[in-house]
């Protein structure tokens, strides 16, 4: 079981690093990036960059983030929980 549970850890060490990757060159100041942060305040990604954004995720993790679904995402690890949800259903 506790190799399960690593394997899960590091896959979401893995999602959240890629999402931290793709939103960098957008974050807002010096503060950085956390899972807390909320995507519309905390970076100057606009709708089409998010699109982008998801699309990359998609590629990388093999998933595919409804529409319906990025609406309801609000925070970075909102969409990481998405994304390792996602993956989990594959």
């Amino acid at each position: 079981m506790l190799a399960t549970t690593e394997a899960i850890a590091d896959a979401g060490h893995d999602v959240i690093r890629e999402i931290f990757r793709l939103l960098a060159p957008y974050q807002v100041g010096a503060q950085g990036l956390t899972p807390q942060t909320v995507i519309s305040k905390g970076t100057t990604v606009d709708s089409l960059t998010l699109m982008d954004v998801i699309m990359e995720l998609e590629d990388r993790f093999d998933i595919t983030i409804p529409v319906n679904v990025t609406a309801e995402v609000d925070t970075i690890g909102q969409l990481a929980a998405t994304v390792l949800r996602l993956r989990a259903g594959r």
